[in-house]
């Protein structure tokens, strides 16, 4: 392999962080290459080295790592020089004008990379002042045409606004624009996606292949998500636990895949193709045992009766006031739920899927008593009779609690740090006064055997658990008061493909083994089409179509839900995603639906349309429904 073409070339690559009780070996011998305008992904799970290899690369590792190796850059604006980053004095002259100006990253989390004291334009400027010497006026106008080049509609406003007020796709592409604006030659993606919509995830994986091929620019992109991967690499490079086990270009990775480790985060992976029935293939499955927790399976009630929670009408609206620079209050209204209907049966999983901000938490907050409704209700059929959910107080709220139990999104701030596990699972217990003291340790030990953890960590603080294992957790927290329905909040967006597989049959076997009831939320398609028996998609505030997972799916009606389908990206090379055909706006911007999804404010307003078999889309009530079938 002729050296001399790669853009950057790692070689036999080591590091280590010394801590008590021995040294970490973080990466062990990894070699990789990335060619000028291609795109090498590198694949694996948390913890496997990915972004420990990319502070390597830009010079930002911790003073405790212990490196050896080489890191060859062949910068294109000097051809025919090859420097060793490695070599270079740690915050020398050197490594600080490679950094930014022609290596940029992209990090993880953007709210926790931008600064919340100063303006996007002021950071983005930031990088042209440090590495140029252009008079502000310039650096002004190179910052606002780079915000217009990564997808701000309004670069100069943009230019004045702070983080916060922006989505998660907005300083996601702000945070682009700070790694482009020196026009790197090398542009390192460390998850660009991982926390964001499906829509916006695709529409940030165009945004970075358009610029990509406008700067001809090379991309090293960190990912665990094989289907970004089959959308956008050229090269693939895998690595488990430090060590590269398998490389190649992107079409022999995926149709020949080689290494067992490799094959099984493939099988990991949720897909539109898996049969009723079929399950994820964990790279480690989670023994679950749940003969000591809650008895036997609840008997099935008759049809008819099998309604568990029924929601009618649920509306919510949010006001936010702020001042100008006069002092003068101005309001503004935001309808955060409209209208909303669903029914979900015993023992079934309804998913509810939409974008951020299309209001699917703030629906799960209402039904948790967490946030007040403004009308609407909603009905919980209990063996002891029906409870109003939204009316209950007293004696009949604590029953509620008890009943409806919650997974949350995020593992680590949803489990106290300063509690071990046993406090944590026996806490609902105590609250409740659920048995004593010797009875609560043996409910703990029982929900630790079910979630697959062993009973000896019940002493562990949160801290030391992966996030797979907090997430169980999680999990055996909201079971400890044996409820009937459990509402996950997207419970495994935050985990990797391989841990995701783990809770997703954690969850469905404890459902079947149970007979619970879930309202599974979500902006993944593929982990809802794996879990629920029917899907509401939700857009506005409002349910915009609701049909059995095997129809919705396979054939959407309403645009909305089209555009979601069509932003999944599957880690099939023979299914690309079509760029072209995807909508800039997102898959809210409704001047891309016809006119009979519209509400225009005209007296025919929109409504919910029976297409049979349990399919409804909203549409305008005077439209013909042949006219809606795909």
């Amino acid at each position: 392999m002729d050296s001399s073409t790669d853009l950057l070339r790692i070689e036999d690559l080591s590091i280590s962080f010394a801590i008590i009780g021995g040294p970490i070996r973080a990466v062990r011998h990894a070699s990789l290459r990335v060619l000028p305008g291609k795109v090498t992904a590198l694949v694996g799970e948390s913890g496997s080295g990915k972004s420990v290899i990319s502070q390597a690369v830009m010079g930002i590792l911790p003073h405790t790592a212990h490196v050896h190796g080489r890191i060859l850059f062949s910068d294109p604006a000097t051809p025919g020089t090859t420097v060793d980053i490695l070599q270079m004095p740690r915050d020398g002259r050197e490594i600080r004008t490679l950094r930014g100006s022609r290596i940029g990253k992209i990090f993880q989390e953007p709210m926790t990379s931008l600064s919340p004291l100063h303006t996007i334009g002021n950071q983005v400027s930031e990088v042209l002042q440090i590495h140029t010497n252009e008079p502000a006026a310039k650096r002004k106008a190179r910052t606002e045409e780079m915000l217009g080049l990564v997808g701000f509609s309004n670069p100069r406003r943009a230019y004045d606004m702070y983080p916060f007020e922006l989505s998660g796709g907005m300083r996601q592409r702000a945070m682009i624009a700070m790694a482009l604006i020196c026009r790197p030659a090398l542009l390192i993606a460390d998850e660009p996606t991982t926390a964001l919509d499906v829509t916006i995830q695709a529409q940030i994986l165009q945004l970075l292949r358009e610029l990509q091929t406008k700067l001809n620019m090379a991309m090293l992109l960190i990912t665990h998500d094989l289907g970004v991967v089959a959308n956008v690499a050229d090269e693939v490079v895998v690595i488990y636990h430090g060590e590269i086990v398998e490389a190649g270009p992107v079409d022999a990775i995926f149709r020949h895949p080689g290494h067992p480790y490799l094959k099984g985060l493939m099988a990991a992976v949720p897909h539109f193709d898996l049969k009723p029935g079929q399950r994820l293939a964990a790279i480690r499955e989670v023994p679950v045992n749940v003969e000591n927790l809650l008895g036997k399976r609840k008997t099935p009630p008759p049809k008819g009766q099998d309604i568990l929670l029924s929601v009618k009408d649920l509306s919510k609206t949010f006001t936010t006031r702020k001042s100008d620079w006069l002092g003068k209050e101005q309001k503004t209204t935001v309808r955060a739920v409209d209208g909303v209907s669903f029914d979900i049966k015993c023992g079934e999983c309804l998913g509810l899927v939409g974008e951020s901000g299309c209001g699917k938490t703030t629906v799960s907050k209402i039904l948790m008593r967490a946030l007040t409704s403004d009308s609407g209700s909603v009905v919980l059929n209990d063996d002891a009779g029906p409870i109003d959910v939204l009316a209950a107080q007293g004696a009949a709220l604590r029953t509620l609690r008890t009943r409806i139990q919650m997974v949350f999104q995020d593992p680590v701030s949803s489990l106290s740090p300063r509690m071990t596990v046993q406090k944590i699972l026996s806490e609902p217990l105590e609250i409740h006064e659920r048995g004593n003291a010797r009875s609560r340790l043996a409910m703990v030990k029982n929900l630790m055997q079910a979630i697959g953890l062993d009973q000896h960590f019940i002493n562990r603080y949160p801290h030391s658990f992966s996030g797979g294992q907090r997430q169980r957790i999680g999990i055996a927290r909201a079971l400890a008061l044996s409820p009937d329905l459990l509402i996950c909040d997207e419970p495994v967006s935050a985990l990797d493909v391989s841990v995701q597989a783990q809770i997703l049959n954690l969850l469905k076997d404890l459902q079947k083994d149970l007979g619970l009831t879930y309202l599974f939320i979500s902006h993944n398609l593929a982990v809802v089409d794996y879990m629920a028996d029917r899907i509401a998609v939700m857009c506005r505030g409002r349910i915009v179509e609701l049909a059995p997972r095997e129809v919705l799916l396979r054939k959407p009606i309403h645009p909305y839900t089209r555009s979601l389908v069509a932003a999944v990206p599957f880690p099939d090379l023979d299914r690309r995603m079509d760029f072209k055909t995807l909508n800039l706006g997102g898959a809210a911007d409704t001047s891309a639906w016809g006119p009979q999804f519209r509400d225009d404010g005209e007296d025919n307003a929109l409504a919910p349309l029976d297409l049979g078999s349990g399919h409804f889309v909203l549409a305008r009530r005077t439209t013909d429904i042949r006219e809606l079938r795909p």
